[in-house]
């Protein structure tokens, strides 16, 4: 029986001080047939020298190099484009794979030819800190029904994904089609919640399979950083996926009445921690209560909209005193017990 074939994207812009421990945990990978495509998106750091040691070291790597900036939608669905394997995977440049992170993804898909895709667990490494070791262990794997999982993403209003963690099969990818342009934040959810609603979805349990890199330089806080554009983002993911896709959804009524309800709800406590911190930005938070106004009807009757006119009243000064014996605290570690009990189920 041949090793699974996989084909890994790694697009990268100015990323070249990461590129070669990115390409070295890819190219360490055993048990699988692979090849590597480099996409420099015109670069103007040392990403293309880099790159070109890499590939002049490792047959296994091919190179593209942009003579002008496509940006990065552009570049990851030309990749994905590129590939023609059993499975697929992009891997931004400031990202790492663990090791055996493919093997045990490959053998779960080849093993259950319903799934999709299959994440696990990544390590999240802020700034340039040192990279911890990871645990290659795997526990017992899981899969969920696409449309479970689906509610799950719906429920929530978060994606549980950080993104190098994913290996998708390449047909199913090229079928469904790639990265959508109107989505330069949440495009990567759009994407996995797009593939759940027409194939399973697994999980690597107990392994970690990924290094996420969350640094200054990263897309998501330099155009992304504030909680208004963070938000609105999300919910165009879910708008997007319900428009294309809901004519497969004989649900649609009802997963989009709960991303409704979630992302307003996300909207709504955003603004409310401003006032338990005792630093309220008005315009900020006229603009989420507006924006939770417009995604769900009568959003102030949600308990996170009575939560945040209840400290309008009071004001920040006093919140901000009252924080601590406030009863909603004990909801909030409610919630972040609930939370982190979702992340060991990679939910």
């Amino acid at each position: 029986m041949r090793d699974s074939a996989v084909d890994v994207v790694i697009p990268c812009y100015n990323y070249g001080s990461y590129l070669r421990d990115c390409a070295a945990s890819v190219l360490a990978q055993t048990g699988i047939e692979l090849r590597v495509l480099i996409i420099d998106d015109a670069s103007t750091d040392d990403s293309a020298r880099v790159a070109a040691e890499i590939a002049a070291a490792d047959h296994r790597v091919e190179i593209v190099r942009h003579s002008a900036n496509a940006g990065h939608i552009e570049t990851y669905n030309e990749g994905l484009a590129w590939a023609d394997r059993d499975y697929a995977v992009l891997l931004d440049a400031d990202d790492m794979l663990t090791p055996g992170a493919l093997r045990r993804a490959a053998a779960l898909m080849t093993e259950r030819p319903e799934v999709g895709f299959v994440y696990g667990r990544a390590i999240i490494v802020r700034d340039d800190r040192r990279v911890p070791r990871a645990r290659t262990r795997g526990g017992r794997s899981r899969v969920w029904p696409g449309r479970t999982w689906l509610e799950r993403r719906c429920r929530s209003g978060e994606n549980c994904i950080h993104s190098p963690e994913v290996v998708m099969r390449t047909r199913l990818l090229h079928r469904l089609g790639g990265f959508r342009s109107e989505l330069p934040h949440t495009g990567d959810l759009e994407m996995w919640m797009r593939l759940a609603v027409h194939a399973d979805v697994g999980y690597i349990a107990g392994a970690h399979q990924a290094y996420y890199r969350d640094h200054p330089r990263g897309m998501h806080r330099e155009r992304f950083g504030t909680t208004v554009a963070d938000l609105a983002q999300f919910r165009a993911a879910f708008e997007v996926l319900f428009r294309d896709q809901g004519h497969a959804l004989p649900e649609r009524r009802r997963l989009e009445d709960l991303a409704r309800h979630a992302l307003a709800g996300r909207m709504l406590r955003a603004a409310a921690r401003s006032f338990d911190r005792g630093h309220v930005d008005p315009s900020e938070v006229a603009a989420l209560e507006k924006m939770a106004a417009e995604t769900c009807e009568r959003a102030e009757d949600l308990v996170e909209g009575r939560a945040l006119a209840w400290r309008k009243r009071l004001g920040p000064r006093i919140c901000r005193v009252l924080h601590p014996f406030l009863l909603a605290v004990h909801a909030r570690r409610v919630g972040r017990e609930w939370r982190r009990r979702m992340e060991r189920a990679g939910l």
